[in-house]
């Protein structure tokens, strides 16, 4: 659901290493394993989800491929799941995926109203603030106000989209390539997206601050 600003439509540390949460987040994970509650198996796999396979440098990778590629990227702004699923990209929190492009008139702004629904294979964890009820408020009642707040300015011509991600529909910004950019491979090009980008609360490096 969209709204509109003015018309509101374990790498384990060791020994000593250890902080006192790290070492009571051991302590607890060593109790349920010896209970039984936690197979250490399936503890690591998860933990390597979460460290390789999901996070923002899928959607970083997503964002590459639609600078570089205009069919994909019809194919992403038309039915964004199974173009996201073409890079081997899916899971829990992306069945249903909806990809909305900033424009030089529009810039897009995602948030979850209700809770805290995130499209974590191509966005990873969700940081703190996304969750925190003073965004989740002022991001659909004063959403220029937020952006500037992420040091986001923009031209009070530019209308801001508002998005509500769902359990049902998770959002995802594609922000515009950046400028001098021209000739740059999709590596080079997710080297500059970021995930604030991708939830509308930042937007891409500019080239001179990443080697191409």
């Amino acid at each position: 659901m969209a709204h509109d600003d003015h018309d509101h439509h374990h790498d384990h540390a060791h020994g000593s290493e250890l902080s006192p949460i790290e070492a009571r987040v051991r302590a607890l994970e060593s109790i349920l394993v010896e209970k039984g509650y936690v197979d250490p198996a399936a503890l690591d796999a998860l933990v390597e989800m979460y460290e390789t396979k999901v996070g923002p440098h899928n959607g970083a990778r997503v964002v590459a491929r639609a600078w570089t590629d205009p069919d994909y990227r019809a194919r992403l702004l038309a039915d964004a799941t199974p173009a996201i699923a073409e890079l081997d990209i899916g899971g829990r929190g992306g069945e249903h995926m909806v990809v909305v492009a900033n424009t030089p008139e529009t810039h897009n702004l995602v948030v979850c109203t209700l809770c805290s629904c995130y499209p974590w294979p191509v966005l990873g964890l969700p940081p703190v603030w996304y969750k925190a009820p003073p965004y989740r408020a002022r991001a659909v009642s004063d959403p220029r106000g937020v952006l500037a707040e992420f040091g986001v300015s923009l031209p009070e011509a530019t209308r801001i989209a508002v998005w509500d991600s769902t359990a049902e529909t998770r959002y995802m910004v594609l922000p515009m390539r950046p400028a001098g950019t021209e000739g740059w491979d999709e590596a080079a090009l997710a080297a500059l997206v970021t995930r604030d980008a991708m939830i509308g609360t930042g937007l891409p490096r500019l080239p001179g601050e990443v080697a191409a």
